[in-house]
C-alpha cells in the first residue's frame, strides 16, 4: 500500500484582524480537516523595518496558537516588499521547489487561504504553486464591493469560496460573483468569542488611563477612530487633522466628556497634539490609545457609548457586534474626491454613509438604531449599482440591476453615490443628454474656455 499523501493548509495574514477572522473560522469549522496549518504572516506596511506587522501586535501569540507553526514571508523574498513582488511566469516552477523545500512541504496536497487576492502578497503565493485549490476570506467592508481587478480565469476558477464576517447583516458581497464563487459567513458569535479571548489577554491589558476611561464616575466614552487616510491619498493631512478635530467637537456636542482617540499606528504623533488640544479648549477628558490594539478590544474593554469615524470597518463592528450606537464624519466630501471612481474604498465609504448617521446631526446620532430589513434592501440595490458602475467589465451580469436603481431611485441624495461622467460612459440612466455629451472632449470648446481664462487673467491683472 502506498503511503497517505499529507495535506497542508496555508494561511496567508497580512492584518492581526485578518487574523482574528481566521481564528474565529477555524474555531467554528469553517475549514476541512488537515494535517498540518501554516500562517504565514506578510507585513505589508510601507516600510517593514520600522513598522510591526501582525506578528508584532499584542494578543498575536494567542491567536497563532491555533496554528501548527508561523512562517515570514517578508524573510522568504526579501529584500523585496510583499506588496510589489510577483515571481516571473518562468521562474514559479523554481519558487515552488524552494518553498516545498524551505518549510519541509514535500509532496503534500496543499490548500490556500488568502486575503485580497487581486493584488500582492496573495496574487504571488497563489501564482507559485499552480493548480492548488484556493479560498478567500475577507476581513473587512471591501468584500462587499466587485473584485478591484480582473482576475486570470485560471485563477478564478480555482477559488471554492468567499469567507467573510456579517458586518452588515443581510447584504450580500460582490466580490469574486464574476467566478460564481460562494459566499459563507464566518459566524458572528465566534468571531465575538475571539475578540473576548484578545480582551483578557494581558498582552492587549489597557493603559492605566485607558482603562480608567471606561471606568470613571463621568459615563461610558466615546471612542474616535483614526484611520490615516491621508497616506492613501484621499485627503490632505491637514484635512485629516481637522477631521480629527470635528470628531472630538461632535463627540463633546452629544455630552460625552469622557473621550478616547484611538489613532492609526502609523499616524503621525502630532495630530495626537492636535486632538488633545481641542480636548483641552473644549473641556473634554481625553485619552490616546498609544497601544495597537484592535479597536474591537477597546470595545470590550470600555463599553463606549459612542464610536465616531470616518468609515473604518470599525464603526459596523461596533453597531454590529456590540450594538454600541455609532456615527460617522467626512463621508461626504470623500464621496466626491475618491478618484477614480473605480477606487476600491468607494464600496466601504458608501456603505457607512448611506447606512450611519452623520455626526454633527445630533438628533440623528441620538435617534439611531441598528437598520431594519427595507433599509438594507436599498443598501443592497444601492451598492450593486455603485459596484457595476465601478467595474462594470467584471460584473457584466447586473447591468439590468443598476439600470433599474437608477432609472428609478436617482435623487437629491442618491446622487452622491455616483458621477454623470461616469454613467455616461457606461450609457447608464443619469448620463448626459447624448446632444451634449460631445462639449467636455470638444478640443474647440477647450480652447475657446482657455482664452476666455486668459483675457479673465490678464483683465485682472
Amino acid at each position: 500500500m502506498g503511503t497517505a499523501v499529507r495535506t497542508t493548509q496555508i494561511f496567508l495574514a497580512s492584518t492581526l484582524y485578518g487574523t482574528a477572522t481566521l481564528a474565529a473560522a477555524l474555531d467554528s469549522g469553517c475549514f476541512r480537516a488537515a494535517d498540518r496549518r501554516i500562517l504565514l504572516v506578510s507585513n505589508n506596511a510601507a516600510v517593514p523595518e520600522t513598522t510591526p506587522g501582525p506578528a508584532g501586535m499584542p494578543g498575536f501569540a494567542r491567536l497563532a496558537a491555533r496554528f501548527d507553526e508561523v512562517r515570514d514571508w517578508n524573510a522568504v523574498i526579501e529584500p523585496f516588499h510583499p506588496g510589489g513582488w510577483q515571481p516571473r511566469g518562468d521562474d514559479a516552477p523554481l519558487w515552488e521547489r524552494q518553498l516545498r523545500a524551505l518549510w519541509g512541504l514535500g509532496e503534500d496536497r496543499l490548500e490556500l487561504v488568502v486575503e485580497s487576492i487581486q493584488v500582492a502578497p496573495a496574487q504571488a503565493l497563489v501564482q507559485l504553486f499552480p493548480g492548488t485549490p484556493v479560498e478567500v476570506y475577507a476581513d473587512g467592508l471591501m468584500s462587499y464591493g466587485p473584485t478591484r481587478n480582473k482576475l486570470d480565469p485560471q485563477t478564478g476558477v480555482r477559488i471554492r469560496r468567499l469567507l467573510h464576517l456579517d458586518l452588515v447583516p443581510g447584504l450580500e458581497p460582490l466580490l469574486l460573483t464574476e467566478f460564481g464563487v460562494p459566499a459563507q459567513i464566518v459566524p458572528t458569535e465566534a468571531f465575538r468569542k475571539v475578540l473576548d479571548e484578545l480582551a483578557e489577554d494581558p498582552e492587549c491589558a489597557p493603559a492605566p488611563e485607558t482603562a480608567a476611561a471606561g471606568a470613571d464616575g463621568d459615563g461610558r466614552p466615546a471612542v474616535l477612530l483614526g484611520q490615516y487616510l491621508s497616506a492613501l491619498g484621499l485627503i490632505t493631512p491637514e484635512e485629516e487633522e481637522e477631521l480629527h478635530v470635528r470628531m472630538v467637537r461632535g463627540a463633546h456636542a452629544l455630552g460625552h466628556g469622557r473621550i478616547v482617540f484611538k489613532p492609526h499606528p502609523s499616524a503621525p504623533a502630532r495630530w495626537s497634539r492636535r486632538v488633545e488640544e481641542e480636548a483641552v479648549r473644549l473641556g473634554a477628558r481625553l485619552t490616546v490609545v498609544d497601544s495597537p490594539v484592535l479597536a474591537e478590544v477597546l470595545y470590550r474593554q470600555l463599553d463606549p457609548a459612542l464610536v465616531v469615524g470616518c468609515f473604518s470597518t470599525g464603526l459596523l463592528t461596533a453597531a454590529t457586534l456590540y450594538g454600541i450606537p455609532v456615527a460617522r464624519t467626512g463621508t461626504g466630501p470623500l464621496l466626491n474626491r475618491v478618484t477614480p471612481y473605480q477606487n476600491s474604498n468607494r464600496v466601504p465609504l458608501t456603505i457607512v454613509d448611506a447606512l450611519l448617521p452623520e455626526l454633527e446631526d445630533r438628533a440623528a446620532v441620538r435617534a439611531w438604531a441598528p437598520p431594519g430589513p427595507a433599509v438594507l434592501e436599498d443598501l443592497g440595490e444601492l451598492v450593486t449599482a455603485v459596484g457595476y458602475a465601478m467595474q462594470a467589465q467584471i460584473l457584466t451580469a447586473r447591468r439590468a440591476d443598476a439600470e433599474r436603481y437608477l432609472a428609478s431611485r436617482l435623487d437629491a441624495h442618491t446622487w452622491r453615490y455616483f458621477k454623470k461622467r461616469r454613467l455616461t460612459a457606461l450609457g447608464l440612466p443619469g448620463a448626459v443628454p447624448p446632444q451634449l455629451a460631445f462639449i467636455p472632449r470638444s478640443p474647440a470648446v477647450r480652447r475657446v474656455v482657455r482664452r476666455v481664462r486668459h483675457l479673465s487673467r490678464a483683465a485682472r491683472g
